[in-house]
């Protein structure tokens, strides 16, 4: 199977994808994978419950998601540096850039709105354990129950947010574009009503605990 992923000046750069899923449920990745913790993916561990975090986060039940959904490290060609993360919004996925043309794939969901109206380059500004969040004015005037928190929405398990939150910059200013958490699992791969850029909470976790601020991000819209 093959990815495009296209770059915003460059046209087309292709990401080649293999796979294989065990009956097990482990996720067999292919051969010299140098990701910390994933050469071979266990599934069932990296979505199961999480502990030790201020709130509870449960587990993702495997038997009714696809395995495509699923972080991976897969096969990578393009121009950006290790350590780069690129967002392709039109695939709902993003790609920790590995060395020697690997990347780490996570599958997000995106906002119908906010995701369409950002591109280009960006770098990590700051990051947040269970951030807490205000809602845009475009997020109130589609779901005016978010009014209730025109004045802010602690971090917690019930926050839009999820546990952790990736603040993108640009030029030494807030773009308001987020990568984060979710509280709604059930959407991942799709484009949803409101929001950033969202991943799973235990797929946030892991991206956090992986990129530092000043990490570059690149986001494509085709």
């Amino acid at each position: 199977m093959t990815e495009t992923v296209p770059h915003p000046d460059r046209g087309a750069i292709v990401s080649a994808l293999s796979r294989r899923l065990f009956l097990a449920g482990l996720l067999a990745l292919p051969a010299g994978c140098n990701a910390p913790g994933l050469g071979a993916l266990n599934a069932g561990a990296a979505y199961g419950p999480v502990a030790n975090e201020p709130f509870p986060i449960a587990g993702i039940d495997l038997s009714e998601r696809n395995p495509d959904l699923l972080r991976q490290e897969v096969s990578f060609s393009g121009p950006y540096r290790p350590g780069t993360v690129v967002v392709n919004v039109a695939q709902r996925r993003l790609y920790l850039v590995q060395p020697g043309g690997r990347a780490l794939r996570y599958a997000v969901g995106v906002g119908r709105e906010e995701a369409l109206n950002f591109h280009g380059d960006a770098i990590i500004g700051r990051k947040a354990v269970w951030p807490s969040w205000t809602p845009t004015a475009t997020m109130i005037r589609a779901m005016p129950r978010y009014a209730a928190y025109t004045g802010g929405m602690p971090g917690g398990i019930d926050n839009p947010l999820g546990a952790r939150a990736l603040y993108l910059y640009r030029d030494g200013q807030d773009t308001y574009f987020r990568l984060h958490g979710t509280t709604e699992p059930e959407t991942i791969g799709t484009a949803v009503s409101s929001g950033c850029i969202r991943l799973v909470n235990q797929d946030i976790i892991d991206l956090y605990n992986r990129v530092p601020v000043g990490a570059s991000v690149v986001v494509l819209q085709n």
